[in-house]
């Protein structure tokens, strides 16, 4: 049976980076749930689906060709319909704009096969923001990363500074507060803890701490 581990949280806390790492040092499978709802945004533009078209989008998201790669290196990539996609699914316009599309109820259904398709072989790690409420409420274990508002977007401007991107970071810390608002009140799979879940705050942690962190808990429930 395949052992399911789940990282959920609000943007910006850390969850990809160290749910690759775990992923990575237990050769499980990896499952980056944003990356749907991104590259079906992606999608919907170049078909000229409108955002506010939910059957569309929904019949798209059953459809859409889509593939992902880890290279032997660890380099995550994203292709859509044969396309390396990866740049422009990491932008910050694409994920304001699936978080959009990510509150309707039958986007969300319509993915959900997809995501629990990754569920296979000897292990799974998935990073959302509803992987252990409602894609996987029967996983192994339950972490809920997250850090403060400034952390966050602090990490999310080095980022983009380091792509030459000119941002204000008061701006950043706006978007990450308004994206907040809309998962954690949105009426389908808010984000939220799972009841049981362990929470942890990654604001004063490097991602090898919260990955260190995490394999104590992976090795206490004895999924290594």
């Amino acid at each position: 049976m395949t052992k399911i581990i789940t990282v959920d949280g609000p943007s910006g806390s850390g969850k990809g980076t160290v749910s690759r790492m775990i992923a990575d040092t237990l050769s499980f499978n990896y499952l980056d749930s944003g990356a749907l709802y991104r590259l079906l945004t992606i999608a919907a533009s170049r078909r000229k689906i409108d955002t506010h078209d939910v059957s569309g989008l929904s019949m798209l998201a059953e459809h859409m060709d889509i593939r992902f790669i880890t290279s032997a290196d660890g380099q995550f990539k994203a292709v859509l319909e044969e396309e390396d996609v990866t740049a422009e699914m990491r932008t910050e316009d694409t994920g304001v704009r699936a978080s959009k599309i990510a509150a309707y109820n039958d986007v969300r259904g319509a993915l959900l096969k997809r995501q629990r398709s990754f569920a296979r072989g000897e292990g799974l790690v998935a990073d959302g923001r509803d992987m252990g409420t409602v894609v996987f409420p029967e996983a192994d274990l339950k972490i809920y990363l997250t850090a403060s508002i400034d952390e966050r977007a602090n990490r999310r401007y080095k980022e983009l500074i380091e792509k030459g991107e000119d941002v204000s970071l008061r701006a950043l810390a706006e978007q990450v507060r308004a994206r907040d608002e809309r998962d954690m009140n949105r009426e389908v799979s808010p984000l939220v803890a799972a009841e049981d879940a362990i929470e942890l705050d990654s604001s004063l942690m490097s991602a090898k701490e919260v990955l260190e962190t995490v394999l104590n808990y992976i090795d206490f429930k004895g999924l290594a």
